[in-house]
């Protein structure tokens, strides 16, 4: 954890203290504060012994609640979960199946947190960058009440459901030259009125080179079928612009979940851009047919960047 009076100027990172470790390894991906300043968290697993002789894990999402202002926590639970079997054939590097990857937004009448995570398993149909919700209410005991979507309902328990994928995989995670999405980035961007998510996009040969990264929006997260098709942003030229894109707000109040027409843009944890977002206008919009949600051919000239790992 660091601390400072903006996202310019933090001080040293000092350790946190969880409760308990047997989720561990572990990264914390979101985080929100309420309004009595408790700190509701969802972390990123990766357990341990899942193919034997193989590094091979199955990622899962759990929560996490902080009294102290974040510098201690208590583990709540796993809440998402893949219902797919392992894969120990798996050629991604990383994954033989799981649900990670992700971030958490309240929507803005604070009825419901929503999860967009990456799904690794089953069959292509299950993979690609997923939607769950969870009722606000809910946030201090979410084991058993989050919700995948599926077929056009949130019908599916998020511990081993079904879901039907937003952004869909083209080329499956079992294999080394997987063609999909990953890792999105949500927040509520008040001069477009929208959600807008950012995503890695993985293409097209093994260990996950970084075509570019891509946005989407939707006005209306109760409704997953309303995403714009993704458009790239950045394209990966091997040195940047690399994984894990998001966007920290400049006005005051404004957070990682939370921005206006001017943002930071972070990769890899650094901010080298701002970004700008604009309404479009009518003349801009253009065809209202339904866009393929990936790219099509993708230049194999391009350098891979460096490894994923090591910037969760």
């Amino acid at each position: 954890m660091a601390l400072g009076p903006d996202q310019f100027h933090l001080g040293w990172v000092t350790p946190i203290v969880l409760d308990r470790h047997d989720h561990f390894p572990m990264w914390i991906e979101s985080t929100w504060m309420d309004s009595d300043g408790t700190i509701y968290g969802w972390y990123h697993h990766e357990p341990g012994n899942v193919c034997r002789g193989s590094n091979l894990t199955a990622p899962q999402i759990g929560a996490v609640v902080s009294h102290d202002g974040g510098a201690t926590y208590s583990d709540l639970g796993i809440v998402l979960t893949s219902g797919d079997p392992v894969d120990c054939s798996a050629k991604n590097g990383f994954f033989a199946s799981g649900n990670g990857d992700f971030s958490v937004i309240a929507d803005t009448e604070q009825s419901y947190f929503y999860f967009l995570f990456t799904s690794y398993g089953g069959d292509l149909s299950q993979q690609g960058i997923a939607m769950a919700r969870m009722p606000f209410e809910d946030r201090q005991n979410p084991v058993g009440t989050v919700w995948k979507y599926f077929a056009g309902n949130w019908t599916e328990p998020g511990l081993g459901g079904r879901l039907t994928p937003i952004f869909p995989a083209r080329v499956s995670w079992q294999r080394s030259d997987t063609d999909s999405y990953w890792g999105p980035a949500i927040h509520w961007n008040t001069h477009v009125e929208s959600y807008v998510v950012l995503m890695n996009h993985a293409c097209c040969k093994p260990n996950w080179p970084q075509e570019g990264i891509y946005a989407s929006f939707n006005p209306d997260l109760s409704q997953p079928i309303n995403w714009s098709a993704p458009e790239r942003i950045l394209r990966d030229i091997g040195y940047a612009p690399g994984y894990y894109p998001q966007v920290m707000g400049l006005g005051f109040g404004e957070t990682d979940t939370f921005a206006g027409e001017t943002a930071r843009l972070y990769v890899h944890g650094r901010s080298k851009w701002e970004i700008q977002f604009r309404k479009l206008d009518q003349t801009d919009e253009g065809s209202t047919e339904p866009t393929d949600p990936l790219p099509g051919p993708i230049d194999q000239s391009v350098p891979e960047p460096m490894g994923r790992r090591p910037y969760r």
